[in-house]
């Protein structure tokens, strides 16, 4: 199902379309449960900002309208986030996959993911190093998965831009020709196998104070090469 929600992310609040994935458990004893009690519950979230820490509560009223010992919903949505341009300081969004996913039993502490595929460039140190001109680049995007200690004040834009970063060069949907000159050389200064990123990534993320379990991919869309460059990751911190 597709329904319009406003996602509040601290004081930036944005109206998006999500493809929704709402079930709930099922007692052995019954045939089947009342669908329309789900979507009546998601109806009572349409016109009101939803923040992360909201989606426990749209998971306990299910528990309650449905009489069942577990829930689990997933919202998937674009995302924008402005970008301003490095030289011609030109305003743009630029559109990000996120997704809520969050699981929750009765009695027990929700489990919430954050989702979220990050766009940026990055350029090849070993083609650098070798050629006489230039280097081959690409577009790239890291998937993040992100599980946290305490829900409250959890921003997606903070992570889209402390993701962004790690790549050789951000991407811009508006680039004049002065930010085109700008943010090529800025790559070729950064040059970054697809292994480094994904470390840089996780050292990134290890910082945070407030992750309880992280999975990163990394995906080079390869210029050059018929295949793309990948890399994965997988951690539960202390």
């Amino acid at each position: 199902m597709h329904l319009p929600f406003f996602i509040s992310d601290g004081e930036n609040v944005q109206q998006v379309t999500a493809q929704i994935r709402f079930t709930v458990a099922l007692a052995e004893n019954l045939r089947g449960t009342h669908m329309s009690r789900l979507t009546e519950i998601l109806m009572n979230w349409t016109r009101r900002p939803i923040k992360i820490s909201d989606v426990e509560k749209i998971l306990l009223d299910a528990l309650k309208k449905l009489s069942t010992d577990g829930a689990a919903i997933s919202m998937a949505f674009k995302y924008f986030v402005e970008k301003i341009s490095p030289v011609s300081s030109k305003l743009s969004l630029n559109a990000v996959d996120c997704s809520f996913s969050g699981e929750l039993t009765r009695g027990e502490r929700m489990k919430f993911t954050l989702g979220l595929e990050v766009p940026f460039t990055s350029l090849c140190p070993c083609s650098k190093e070798i050629s006489d001109f230039g280097a081959h680049n690409q577009r790239s995007v890291c998937r993040v998965k992100l599980r946290f200690k305490n829900f409250d004040g959890v921003s997606i834009e903070k992570f889209v831009r402390l993701i962004e970063t790690q790549g050789s060069a951000e991407v811009f949907p508006i680039l004049k020709r002065e930010d085109e000159k700008f943010v090529t050389e800025a790559a070729y200064r950064n040059p970054k196998f697809v292994e480094d990123i994904l470390r840089d990534v996780v050292l990134a993320l290890r910082r945070e104070k407030n992750l309880e379990a992280f999975a990163v991919e990394c995906e080079n869309f390869e210029s050059i090469h018929s295949h793309n460059a990948f890399a994965a990751h997988e951690e539960i911190l202390p």
